[in-house]
């Protein structure tokens, strides 16, 4: 390995590390409380190195997601190419956005700061128009859904696509926030999974001819 090669892969670890330091800080502490000072104590850098790789921490946050969110669309992607009933494949959408929140419930927490204070959070234009571009490629998964069992006849003509993907959306995540963080922790899952079935069974009724 080169010099050159071996300086890359430091700054990168050195990033990556800053990276997971502030994603568990902004989900012990939310996002106000967290400073530059607290990322690099728990990161274990100097506040200057901080500043090497990132100009803010709202940049730091942004790019958590960003990076999240360009992750997971490349896991999620195949369910509009999926063969099936749609109902079906909505089902199947579910319970894989259950069970990656469950295994990385800190990401939700910040998720949803973002989604619910994002007027407070001081991002630039920039930080927070690709934060949503990257979120809604994800949820527009859920559109593509809707729209084939539309062409399909599965559902009704006259649905508004995005209101229902929106609709599904806000089930998904306020089911998991009721419940991800309390009760049994070994009864988490199966809590969420089963009322998020049963929700989204209605739902889907709703949408048939």
């Amino acid at each position: 390995m080169s010099s050159e090669e071996r300086r890359r892969k430091e700054k990168e670890h050195r990033k990556n590390a800053i990276l997971k330091a502030a994603r568990k800080l902004f989900y012990e502490r939310g996002f106000k409380s967290v400073t530059v000072d607290l990322i690099a104590a728990k990161a274990e850098v100097s506040k200057g190195s901080i500043y090497l790789y990132f100009d803010s921490k709202e940049e730091i946050y942004t790019q958590i997601l960003i990076s999240a969110n360009i992750e997971r669309h490349k896991e999620i992607e195949h369910f509009a190419k999926k063969e099936g009933p749609s109902s079906d494949l909505l089902m199947e959408f579910a319970r894989d956005y259950i069970d990656f929140f469950m295994e990385n419930n800190e990401l939700f927490r910040i998720l949803m700061t973002f989604m619910l204070h994002s007027e407070n959070m001081n991002l630039t234009e920039e930080q927070n128009t690709q934060l949503i571009h990257t979120t809604n490629e994800n949820i527009r998964i859920l559109s593509e859904l809707l729209q084939r069992g539309v062409d399909s006849g599965e559902f009704r003509s006259d649905i508004d696509i995005r209101r229902e993907q929106n609709a599904v959306w806000g089930l998904l995540n306020g089911i998991i926030s009721l419940y991800i963080y309390t009760g049994a922790s070994d009864k988490r899952a199966e809590r969420i999974h089963s009322t998020v079935r049963d929700g989204l069974s209605v739902f889907i009724k709703g949408l048939n001819p």
